[in-house]
Protein backbone atom coordinates (compact mmCIF):
# COMPACT_ATOMS: atom_id res chain seq x y z
CA UNK A 1 0.00 0.00 0.00
CA UNK A 2 0.82 3.75 -0.65
CA UNK A 3 2.94 5.19 1.99
CA UNK A 4 1.78 7.66 4.46
CA UNK A 5 4.18 8.74 6.57
CA UNK A 6 7.45 7.91 7.10
CA UNK A 7 10.46 8.56 9.52
CA UNK A 8 14.01 8.59 9.98
CA UNK A 9 16.77 7.46 12.56
CA UNK A 10 19.13 10.32 13.75
CA UNK A 11 21.34 8.91 16.16
CA UNK A 12 22.86 11.75 17.29
CA UNK A 13 19.14 13.47 18.72
CA UNK A 14 18.57 13.13 22.61
CA UNK A 15 15.66 10.32 23.38
CA UNK A 16 12.78 10.63 24.55
CA UNK A 17 12.01 10.84 27.87
CA UNK A 18 8.02 10.41 28.25
CA UNK A 19 7.22 6.91 29.54
CA UNK A 20 6.71 3.83 27.62
CA UNK A 21 3.13 3.64 29.01
CA UNK A 22 2.13 7.14 27.59
CA UNK A 23 0.60 6.12 24.42
CA UNK A 24 -1.06 2.81 23.30
CA UNK A 25 1.21 0.63 21.71
CA UNK A 26 4.32 2.14 23.37
CA UNK A 27 5.43 -0.72 24.74
CA UNK A 28 5.49 -3.26 21.48
CA UNK A 29 6.52 -0.40 19.68
CA UNK A 30 9.80 -0.49 21.74
CA UNK A 31 9.83 -4.28 21.62
CA UNK A 32 9.66 -3.96 17.87
CA UNK A 33 12.52 -1.61 17.33
CA UNK A 34 14.43 -3.46 19.95
CA UNK A 35 14.15 -6.64 17.73
CA UNK A 36 15.33 -5.14 15.05
CA UNK A 37 18.71 -3.99 16.40
CA UNK A 38 17.70 -0.66 17.98
CA UNK A 39 17.24 2.71 16.98
CA UNK A 40 21.17 3.06 15.27
CA UNK A 41 20.00 0.11 13.33
CA UNK A 42 16.80 1.93 11.66
CA UNK A 43 17.95 4.04 8.77
CA UNK A 44 14.35 4.89 8.00
CA UNK A 45 10.82 3.80 9.03
CA UNK A 46 7.05 3.91 7.32
CA UNK A 47 4.13 2.35 7.08
CA UNK A 48 1.48 1.43 4.64
CA UNK A 49 -1.93 0.09 5.38
CA UNK A 50 -0.78 -3.15 7.08
CA UNK A 51 2.98 -3.26 7.58
CA UNK A 52 5.78 -1.28 9.20
CA UNK A 53 8.17 -0.48 6.87
CA UNK A 54 12.25 -0.17 7.79
CA UNK A 55 15.26 0.64 5.38
CA UNK A 56 18.15 -1.05 7.94
CA UNK A 57 21.91 -0.52 8.39
CA UNK A 58 22.05 -4.52 8.93
CA UNK A 59 19.41 -7.01 8.42
CA UNK A 60 21.76 -9.45 10.29
CA UNK A 61 21.28 -7.37 13.52
CA UNK A 62 17.07 -8.84 13.30
CA UNK A 63 16.58 -11.22 16.51
CA UNK A 64 13.72 -12.97 14.25
CA UNK A 65 12.77 -15.35 17.18
CA UNK A 66 11.79 -12.17 19.22
CA UNK A 67 9.76 -10.77 16.47
CA UNK A 68 7.66 -14.09 15.87
CA UNK A 69 7.10 -14.51 19.97
CA UNK A 70 5.27 -10.82 19.60
CA UNK A 71 1.67 -11.17 20.10
CA UNK A 72 0.92 -8.18 17.73
CA UNK A 73 3.36 -9.04 14.78
CA UNK A 74 1.45 -11.12 11.99
CA UNK A 75 4.86 -11.91 10.39
CA UNK A 76 7.86 -10.55 8.65
CA UNK A 77 9.96 -10.41 5.69
CA UNK A 78 12.74 -8.37 3.79
CA UNK A 79 11.74 -7.30 0.17
CA UNK A 80 12.62 -4.83 -1.99
CA UNK A 81 15.32 -3.39 0.27
CA UNK A 82 13.12 -2.89 3.38
CA UNK A 83 12.04 -5.02 5.92
CA UNK A 84 8.54 -5.16 6.06
CA UNK A 85 6.69 -5.98 9.67
CA UNK A 86 3.02 -6.95 9.42
CA UNK A 87 0.88 -5.55 12.05
CA UNK A 88 -3.05 -5.31 10.13
CA UNK A 89 -4.91 -2.75 9.22
CA UNK A 90 -5.49 0.16 11.34
CA UNK A 91 -3.52 -1.09 14.34
CA UNK A 92 -0.22 -0.13 12.23
CA UNK A 93 -1.15 3.51 12.04
CA UNK A 94 -1.23 3.33 16.09
CA UNK A 95 2.00 1.19 16.51
CA UNK A 96 4.03 3.70 14.25
CA UNK A 97 2.64 6.71 16.20
CA UNK A 98 3.64 5.15 19.24
CA UNK A 99 7.34 4.14 17.81
CA UNK A 100 7.24 7.94 16.27
CA UNK A 101 6.72 9.18 20.17
CA UNK A 102 8.94 6.78 22.30
CA UNK A 103 12.13 6.81 20.25
CA UNK A 104 14.56 8.60 19.06
CA UNK A 105 12.79 7.92 15.22
CA UNK A 106 11.46 11.34 14.05
CA UNK A 107 9.62 12.35 10.83
CA UNK A 108 10.85 12.29 7.69
CA UNK A 109 9.67 12.54 4.11
CA UNK A 110 8.88 9.77 1.74
CA UNK A 111 11.57 10.68 -0.49
CA UNK A 112 14.22 10.21 2.34
CA UNK A 113 12.93 6.85 2.48
CA UNK A 114 12.99 6.30 -1.31
CA UNK A 115 16.42 7.28 -1.13
CA UNK A 116 17.48 5.16 0.89
CA UNK A 117 15.71 2.31 -0.18
CA UNK A 118 16.42 3.11 -3.81
CA UNK A 119 20.13 1.84 -3.43
CA UNK A 120 19.33 -1.46 -2.80
CA UNK A 121 16.58 -2.11 -5.54
CA UNK A 122 17.55 -2.89 -9.56
CA UNK A 123 15.86 -0.89 -12.21
CA UNK A 124 12.92 -3.55 -11.97
CA UNK A 125 11.97 -3.14 -8.88
CA UNK A 126 11.90 0.84 -9.01
CA UNK A 127 9.91 0.34 -11.85
CA UNK A 128 7.56 -1.67 -10.15
CA UNK A 129 7.89 0.63 -7.03
CA UNK A 130 7.10 3.78 -8.91
CA UNK A 131 3.48 2.37 -10.36
CA UNK A 132 3.09 1.16 -6.73
CA UNK A 133 3.42 4.76 -5.69
CA UNK A 134 1.12 5.82 -8.27
CA UNK A 135 -2.09 3.20 -8.23
CA UNK A 136 -1.87 2.33 -4.71
CA UNK A 137 -3.13 5.53 -3.34
CA UNK A 138 -5.82 5.93 -6.01
CA UNK A 139 -7.01 2.13 -5.09
CA UNK A 140 -9.59 2.39 -2.44
CA UNK A 141 -11.53 5.43 -4.85
CA UNK A 142 -11.58 1.92 -7.70
CA UNK A 143 -12.57 -0.67 -4.61
CA UNK A 144 -15.38 1.15 -3.56
CA UNK A 145 -16.57 1.74 -6.99
CA UNK A 146 -15.93 -1.74 -8.15
CA UNK A 147 -17.76 -2.73 -4.79
CA UNK A 148 -20.66 -0.28 -5.75
CA UNK A 149 -20.51 -1.24 -9.67
CA UNK A 150 -21.55 -4.88 -8.26
CA UNK A 151 -24.60 -3.78 -5.87
CA UNK A 152 -25.57 -2.09 -9.40
CA UNK A 153 -25.08 -5.00 -11.45
CA UNK A 154 -26.96 -7.15 -8.88
CA UNK A 155 -30.45 -5.07 -9.00
CA UNK A 156 -29.80 -3.81 -13.03
CA UNK A 157 -28.57 -7.16 -15.38
CA UNK A 158 -31.34 -10.12 -15.70
CA UNK A 159 -30.97 -13.78 -14.66
CA UNK A 160 -30.30 -13.20 -11.00
CA UNK A 161 -34.05 -12.46 -9.44
CA UNK A 162 -35.88 -13.51 -12.37
CA UNK A 163 -34.85 -16.04 -15.22
CA UNK A 164 -35.15 -13.12 -18.26
CA UNK A 165 -35.72 -9.94 -16.65
CA UNK A 166 -33.60 -7.87 -13.93
CA UNK A 167 -34.44 -6.84 -10.29
CA UNK A 168 -35.62 -3.52 -11.61
CA UNK A 169 -37.47 -4.27 -14.27
CA UNK A 170 -39.74 -5.57 -12.09
CA UNK A 171 -39.77 -3.49 -9.46
CA UNK A 172 -39.61 -0.10 -11.14
CA UNK A 173 -39.22 2.04 -8.21
CA UNK A 174 -35.87 0.65 -7.53
CA UNK A 175 -35.04 1.70 -10.50
CA UNK A 176 -33.80 5.25 -9.34
CA UNK A 177 -31.84 3.78 -6.46
CA UNK A 178 -30.02 1.71 -9.34
CA UNK A 179 -29.48 4.41 -11.51
CA UNK A 180 -28.27 7.30 -8.26
CA UNK A 181 -25.81 3.91 -7.35
CA UNK A 182 -24.24 3.42 -10.77
CA UNK A 183 -23.32 7.33 -11.47
CA UNK A 184 -21.56 7.28 -7.79
CA UNK A 185 -19.92 4.00 -8.91
CA UNK A 186 -19.27 5.00 -12.41
CA UNK A 187 -17.48 8.29 -11.64
CA UNK A 188 -14.03 7.05 -10.47
CA UNK A 189 -13.86 4.88 -13.60
CA UNK A 190 -15.25 7.79 -15.74
CA UNK A 191 -12.34 10.14 -14.22
CA UNK A 192 -10.00 7.82 -14.33
CA UNK A 193 -7.21 9.78 -16.16
CA UNK A 194 -7.84 12.58 -13.32
CA UNK A 195 -7.27 10.04 -10.39
CA UNK A 196 -4.22 9.00 -11.97
CA UNK A 197 -2.75 12.12 -12.93
CA UNK A 198 -3.12 13.61 -9.55
CA UNK A 199 -1.39 10.88 -7.99
CA UNK A 200 1.38 10.52 -10.73
CA UNK A 201 2.32 14.37 -11.22
CA UNK A 202 2.50 14.13 -7.21
CA UNK A 203 4.64 10.95 -7.42
CA UNK A 204 6.86 12.91 -10.24
CA UNK A 205 7.58 15.74 -7.75
CA UNK A 206 4.75 18.08 -9.56
CA UNK A 207 1.87 19.99 -8.22
CA UNK A 208 -0.98 16.87 -8.01
CA UNK A 209 -3.52 19.96 -9.05
CA UNK A 210 -2.02 20.06 -12.12
CA UNK A 211 -2.11 16.52 -12.86
CA UNK A 212 -6.00 16.71 -11.88
CA UNK A 213 -6.44 19.04 -14.43
CA UNK A 214 -4.59 17.41 -17.25
CA UNK A 215 -6.50 13.96 -16.32
CA UNK A 216 -9.61 16.48 -16.41
CA UNK A 217 -8.65 17.43 -20.11
CA UNK A 218 -8.01 14.13 -21.74
CA UNK A 219 -12.01 13.35 -20.56
CA UNK A 220 -13.27 16.66 -21.72
CA UNK A 221 -16.81 16.44 -23.11
CA UNK A 222 -15.89 17.91 -26.27
CA UNK A 223 -13.38 15.33 -26.91
CA UNK A 224 -14.55 12.14 -28.87
CA UNK A 225 -15.54 9.74 -26.07
CA UNK A 226 -12.89 6.95 -26.22
CA UNK A 227 -15.28 4.15 -26.03
CA UNK A 228 -17.01 5.23 -29.02
CA UNK A 229 -13.63 5.57 -30.86
CA UNK A 230 -14.24 2.39 -32.77
CA UNK A 231 -17.16 2.68 -34.19
CA UNK A 232 -16.04 5.88 -35.62
CA UNK A 233 -13.36 5.01 -36.91
CA UNK A 234 -15.62 2.47 -38.93
CA UNK A 235 -18.23 5.19 -40.28
CA UNK A 236 -15.15 7.37 -41.10
CA UNK A 237 -16.53 9.90 -38.47
CA UNK A 238 -13.99 10.81 -36.38
CA UNK A 239 -13.40 15.00 -35.39
CA UNK A 240 -10.12 16.60 -35.81
CA UNK A 241 -8.16 19.95 -34.95
CA UNK A 242 -6.46 21.58 -38.25
CA UNK A 243 -3.09 23.47 -36.82
CA UNK A 244 -2.43 24.93 -39.82
CA UNK A 245 -2.36 22.00 -42.16
CA UNK A 246 -1.42 19.34 -39.60
CA UNK A 247 -4.74 16.78 -38.75
CA UNK A 248 -5.00 15.71 -35.26
CA UNK A 249 -7.43 13.30 -33.74
CA UNK A 250 -9.89 14.63 -31.20
CA UNK A 251 -10.62 12.21 -28.91
CA UNK A 252 -10.66 11.45 -25.16
CA UNK A 253 -8.88 8.95 -23.57
CA UNK A 254 -11.49 7.68 -20.79
CA UNK A 255 -10.45 4.55 -19.04
CA UNK A 256 -7.09 4.69 -20.54
CA UNK A 257 -3.97 4.33 -18.31
CA UNK A 258 -0.81 4.70 -20.50
CA UNK A 259 -1.45 8.17 -21.92
CA UNK A 260 -2.20 10.01 -18.78
CA UNK A 261 0.93 8.19 -17.01
CA UNK A 262 3.41 9.18 -19.72
CA UNK A 263 2.21 12.90 -20.16
CA UNK A 264 2.04 13.32 -16.32
CA UNK A 265 5.45 12.59 -16.26
CA UNK A 266 6.42 15.30 -18.79
CA UNK A 267 4.07 17.32 -16.98
CA UNK A 268 5.94 17.32 -13.80
CA UNK A 269 9.09 17.42 -14.91
CA UNK A 270 8.29 20.74 -17.45
CA UNK A 271 6.96 22.18 -14.19
CA UNK A 272 10.21 21.89 -12.24
CA UNK A 273 12.18 23.37 -14.79
CA UNK A 274 10.14 26.35 -15.58
CA UNK A 275 10.30 26.89 -11.50
CA UNK A 276 13.59 26.43 -11.66
CA UNK A 277 14.43 29.13 -14.63
CA UNK A 278 11.52 31.66 -14.04
CA UNK A 279 11.73 34.11 -11.44
CA UNK A 280 9.40 33.84 -8.38
CA UNK A 281 6.94 36.68 -9.46
CA UNK A 282 6.33 35.64 -12.71
CA UNK A 283 5.89 31.59 -11.51
CA UNK A 284 2.45 31.88 -10.73
CA UNK A 285 1.65 33.42 -14.31
CA UNK A 286 3.91 31.59 -16.35
CA UNK A 287 4.83 28.06 -15.10
CA UNK A 288 1.57 26.33 -14.82
CA UNK A 289 0.00 27.84 -17.50
CA UNK A 290 3.09 26.82 -20.16
CA UNK A 291 3.30 23.30 -18.08
CA UNK A 292 -0.37 22.72 -19.07
CA UNK A 293 -0.27 23.74 -22.71
CA UNK A 294 3.14 22.25 -23.79
CA UNK A 295 2.23 18.97 -22.16
CA UNK A 296 -1.98 19.14 -23.52
CA UNK A 297 -0.26 19.43 -27.17
CA UNK A 298 2.02 16.97 -26.96
CA UNK A 299 -0.50 14.22 -25.24
CA UNK A 300 -3.08 14.94 -28.31
CA UNK A 301 -0.30 15.06 -31.01
CA UNK A 302 1.78 12.65 -30.06
CA UNK A 303 1.89 11.18 -26.50
CA UNK A 304 -1.89 10.27 -26.82
CA UNK A 305 -1.98 8.18 -30.15
CA UNK A 306 1.19 6.55 -29.79
CA UNK A 307 0.10 5.21 -25.67
CA UNK A 308 -3.30 4.23 -26.77
CA UNK A 309 -1.87 2.10 -29.79
CA UNK A 310 0.29 0.71 -27.31
CA UNK A 311 -2.23 -0.17 -25.07
CA UNK A 312 -4.90 -1.67 -27.29
CA UNK A 313 -1.80 -4.14 -28.52
CA UNK A 314 -1.18 -5.02 -24.75
CA UNK A 315 -4.79 -5.54 -23.96
CA UNK A 316 -5.45 -7.72 -28.22
CA UNK A 317 -2.16 -9.56 -26.56
CA UNK A 318 -3.71 -10.70 -24.08
CA UNK A 319 -7.23 -11.62 -25.00
CA UNK A 320 -5.52 -13.14 -27.80
CA UNK A 321 -3.30 -15.83 -25.29
CA UNK A 322 -6.39 -16.12 -23.13
CA UNK A 323 -8.52 -16.82 -26.44
CA UNK A 324 -6.99 -18.94 -27.25
CA UNK A 325 -5.31 -20.64 -24.14
CA UNK A 326 -7.35 -20.00 -21.49
CA UNK A 327 -6.66 -23.44 -19.47
CA UNK A 328 -2.89 -22.69 -19.39
CA UNK A 329 -3.08 -18.63 -19.48
CA UNK A 330 -5.58 -19.23 -15.93
CA UNK A 331 -3.41 -21.83 -14.51
CA UNK A 332 -0.19 -19.84 -15.23
CA UNK A 333 -1.45 -16.43 -13.54
CA UNK A 334 -3.23 -18.14 -10.89
CA UNK A 335 -0.11 -20.21 -9.72
CA UNK A 336 2.00 -16.96 -10.14
CA UNK A 337 -0.06 -14.33 -8.50
CA UNK A 338 0.76 -15.14 -5.19
CA UNK A 339 4.61 -15.15 -5.71
CA UNK A 340 4.24 -11.84 -7.49
CA UNK A 341 2.35 -10.11 -4.42
CA UNK A 342 5.91 -11.24 -2.38
CA UNK A 343 7.59 -9.28 -4.83
CA UNK A 344 5.63 -6.24 -5.15
CA UNK A 345 4.99 -6.92 -8.66
CA UNK A 346 1.31 -7.80 -8.54
CA UNK A 347 0.91 -3.81 -8.70
CA UNK A 348 1.72 -3.84 -12.05
CA UNK A 349 -1.55 -5.79 -13.17
CA UNK A 350 -4.23 -3.12 -11.65
CA UNK A 351 -2.50 -1.12 -14.80
CA UNK A 352 -3.70 -4.00 -16.79
CA UNK A 353 -7.21 -4.79 -15.06
CA UNK A 354 -7.61 -1.33 -15.69
CA UNK A 355 -6.56 -0.55 -19.42
CA UNK A 356 -8.91 -4.02 -20.17
CA UNK A 357 -11.57 -2.75 -18.69
CA UNK A 358 -10.94 0.55 -20.17
CA UNK A 359 -10.95 -1.04 -23.33
CA UNK A 360 -12.90 -4.10 -23.48
CA UNK A 361 -15.42 -3.27 -20.51
CA UNK A 362 -14.35 -6.23 -18.71
CA UNK A 363 -10.95 -7.96 -17.35
CA UNK A 364 -10.41 -11.58 -17.25
CA UNK A 365 -7.45 -11.71 -14.54
CA UNK A 366 -9.04 -9.24 -11.57
CA UNK A 367 -11.41 -12.50 -10.82
CA UNK A 368 -8.08 -15.02 -10.46
CA UNK A 369 -6.38 -12.61 -8.12
CA UNK A 370 -9.91 -12.90 -5.96
CA UNK A 371 -9.65 -16.44 -6.09
CA UNK A 372 -5.63 -15.96 -4.87
CA UNK A 373 -6.96 -14.06 -1.91
CA UNK A 374 -9.32 -16.74 -0.92
CA UNK A 375 -6.90 -19.55 -1.33
CA UNK A 376 -4.42 -18.13 0.84
CA UNK A 377 -6.74 -17.94 3.50
CA UNK A 378 -8.13 -21.22 3.34
CA UNK A 379 -4.35 -22.20 3.44
CA UNK A 380 -4.43 -20.31 6.93
CA UNK A 381 -7.50 -21.53 8.33
CA UNK A 382 -6.38 -24.86 7.87
CA UNK A 383 -3.28 -24.43 10.51
CA UNK A 384 -5.76 -23.28 13.37
CA UNK A 385 -7.07 -26.76 13.20
CA UNK A 386 -3.52 -28.37 12.95
CA UNK A 387 -1.74 -26.57 15.27
CA UNK A 388 -1.83 -26.56 19.20
CA UNK A 389 -0.34 -23.26 19.74
CA UNK A 390 -2.81 -20.91 20.80
CA UNK A 391 -1.41 -17.21 19.47
CA UNK A 392 -0.81 -19.78 16.16
CA UNK A 393 -4.57 -20.60 16.39
CA UNK A 394 -5.63 -16.64 16.94
CA UNK A 395 -3.04 -15.80 13.75
CA UNK A 396 -4.72 -18.24 11.72
CA UNK A 397 -8.20 -17.22 12.52
CA UNK A 398 -7.87 -13.56 12.17
CA UNK A 399 -5.57 -13.62 8.99
CA UNK A 400 -8.11 -16.25 7.32
CA UNK A 401 -10.70 -13.57 7.83
CA UNK A 402 -8.50 -10.82 6.44
CA UNK A 403 -7.53 -12.76 3.33
CA UNK A 404 -11.53 -13.51 2.67
CA UNK A 405 -12.29 -9.89 2.80
CA UNK A 406 -9.60 -9.03 0.52
CA UNK A 407 -6.02 -7.82 2.80
CA UNK A 408 -3.76 -10.84 2.34
CA UNK A 409 -0.32 -9.86 4.12
CA UNK A 410 -1.37 -11.22 7.60
CA UNK A 411 -2.54 -14.91 6.47
CA UNK A 412 0.19 -14.74 3.45
CA UNK A 413 3.76 -13.12 5.44
CA UNK A 414 1.70 -14.50 9.14
CA UNK A 415 0.85 -17.70 8.55
CA UNK A 416 1.81 -19.70 4.91
CA UNK A 417 5.27 -18.22 3.92
CA UNK A 418 6.01 -19.16 7.52
CA UNK A 419 5.85 -23.23 7.04
CA UNK A 420 6.23 -22.77 3.42
CA UNK A 421 3.72 -25.80 2.73
CA UNK A 422 0.30 -23.85 3.41
CA UNK A 423 1.97 -20.86 0.81
CA UNK A 424 2.14 -23.86 -1.93
CA UNK A 425 -1.23 -24.97 -1.31
CA UNK A 426 -2.69 -21.63 -1.76
CA UNK A 427 -0.80 -21.75 -5.23
CA UNK A 428 -2.14 -25.03 -6.08
CA UNK A 429 -5.51 -24.21 -5.01
CA UNK A 430 -5.11 -21.04 -7.33
CA UNK A 431 -4.13 -22.10 -10.37
CA UNK A 432 -6.91 -25.07 -10.60
CA UNK A 433 -9.19 -22.65 -9.72
CA UNK A 434 -7.63 -19.86 -12.18
CA UNK A 435 -7.93 -22.39 -15.41
CA UNK A 436 -11.66 -23.41 -13.97
CA UNK A 437 -13.26 -19.81 -14.38
CA UNK A 438 -10.89 -18.81 -17.12
CA UNK A 439 -12.23 -21.31 -19.62
CA UNK A 440 -15.40 -20.51 -18.23
CA UNK A 441 -14.72 -17.11 -19.50
CA UNK A 442 -15.52 -15.34 -16.31
CA UNK A 443 -14.76 -11.43 -16.20
CA UNK A 444 -15.44 -9.00 -13.66
CA UNK A 445 -16.66 -5.52 -14.98
CA UNK A 446 -14.55 -3.68 -12.27
CA UNK A 447 -11.94 -3.80 -9.79
CA UNK A 448 -13.37 -4.56 -6.60
CA UNK A 449 -12.87 -6.20 -2.85
CA UNK A 450 -10.08 -9.58 -3.48
CA UNK A 451 -11.79 -11.94 -1.58
CA UNK A 452 -15.17 -13.42 -0.96
CA UNK A 453 -17.07 -10.00 -1.55
CA UNK A 454 -15.41 -10.03 -5.24
CA UNK A 455 -18.14 -11.91 -6.50
CA UNK A 456 -20.18 -8.81 -6.76
CA UNK A 457 -17.90 -7.24 -9.30
CA UNK A 458 -18.32 -10.55 -11.63
CA UNK A 459 -20.17 -10.53 -14.53
CA UNK A 460 -23.70 -12.07 -13.80
CA UNK A 461 -23.32 -14.57 -16.18
CA UNK A 462 -19.89 -15.95 -14.65
CA UNK A 463 -21.17 -16.22 -11.15
CA UNK A 464 -21.96 -20.25 -10.77
CA UNK A 465 -18.42 -21.04 -12.74
CA UNK A 466 -16.97 -18.29 -10.17
CA UNK A 467 -18.49 -20.04 -6.78
CA UNK A 468 -17.14 -23.37 -8.44
CA UNK A 469 -13.80 -21.55 -8.39
CA UNK A 470 -14.70 -20.46 -4.74
CA UNK A 471 -15.37 -23.81 -3.75
CA UNK A 472 -11.87 -24.97 -5.45
CA UNK A 473 -10.19 -22.68 -3.82
CA UNK A 474 -11.69 -23.37 -0.21
CA UNK A 475 -11.12 -26.99 -0.51
CA UNK A 476 -7.96 -27.75 -1.73
CA UNK A 477 -5.59 -25.60 -0.10
CA UNK A 478 -7.32 -26.05 3.06
CA UNK A 479 -7.09 -30.18 2.22
CA UNK A 480 -3.21 -30.06 1.24
CA UNK A 481 -1.93 -27.88 4.21
CA UNK A 482 -4.17 -29.79 6.63
CA UNK A 483 -2.82 -33.13 5.71
CA UNK A 484 0.47 -31.99 5.57
CA UNK A 485 0.46 -30.02 8.96
CA UNK A 486 -0.75 -33.37 10.59
CA UNK A 487 2.06 -35.51 8.81
CA UNK A 488 4.17 -32.41 10.25
CA UNK A 489 3.25 -32.03 13.88
CA UNK A 490 6.53 -31.15 14.83
CA UNK A 491 6.81 -27.87 12.66
CA UNK A 492 3.16 -26.34 14.94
Amino acid sequence: MEIESVGTTHATEAKPTASHNSMPYSEEANGIVAALGGEDNIRAATHCVTRLRFALADESKINQDALDNMHLVKGSFSANGQFQVVIGQGTVDKVYAAMIAETGISEATKDDVKAVTAKKQNPLQRGIKVLADIFIPILPAIVTAGLLMGINNVLANPGIFYEKQSFIDVHQNWAGLADMINIIANTAFTFLPALIGWSAVKRFGGNPLLGVVLGLILVHPDLLNAWAYGDALEKGEIPTWNLFGLEIDKIGYQGQVLPVLFASWILAKLEIFLKKHVMDALQLLIVAPVALLVTGFLTFIIIGPLTFTIGNWITDGLVAVFDHYAVLGGLIYGAIYGPLVITGMHHTFLAVDLQLIGSTGSTFLWPILALSNIAQGSAAVAIMFATRNEKLKGLSLTSWISAWLGITEPAMFGVNLRFKYPFVAAIIGSAIAGAWITMQHVKASSVGVGGVPGILSIVPGGWTAFLTGMAIVIIVPFAITLLLSLRRKQDL
